[in-house]
């Protein structure tokens, strides 16, 4: 988990191919991104209202890609916060471990992928806020 910092959370730009026929990003491991992509998932059908995340990492790399609608990401290293607003799918927030991140104000039919560095694995989460204020704290 390291003395991570929000500032070390960026903004990627991924590849991205326009045609008359539309547009095309692809992501390859290592070259577009900084790590090897060992697991995909996506939100959707996110109510009006709800935060998703609420949790930290002690190792996975994540890369958050609006694919569809935007979003807020709201980052945290236990000093300082910051607050993301995407809305493009050639854009992405990588996020390092040991960052405490939340989702938020979703807009309708926004489509939410993240590329993880590793398959789930519960003991890699930080689930509550104080325990990774203790744990940062420590480093």
């Amino acid at each position: 988990m390291g003395t991570s910092t929000v500032f070390d959370c960026t903004i990627l730009e991924l590849p991205k191919i326009s045609m008359d026929s539309g547009s095309i990003t692809s992501i390859n491991n290592k070259i577009d991104i900084p790590f090897n992509v060992e697991r995909v998932y996506y939100l959707y059908d996110v109510p009006a209202g709800v935060e998703r995340g609420g949790h930290a990492h002690r190792n996975l790399y994540q890369l958050i890609i609006p694919i569809a609608g935007s979003f807020d990401i709201v980052l945290s290293d236990s000093k300082h916060r910051r607050t993301f607003s995407i809305n493009r799918p050639n854009y992405g927030l990588l996020i390092i471990p040991g960052i405490w991140r939340e989702l938020n104000n979703f807009s309708s039919g926004s489509i939410c992928i993240v590329l993880a560095s590793a398959a789930y694995d519960e003991n890699d989460y930080i689930r509550s806020y104080e325990e990774f204020l203790n744990i940062k704290s420590k480093i």
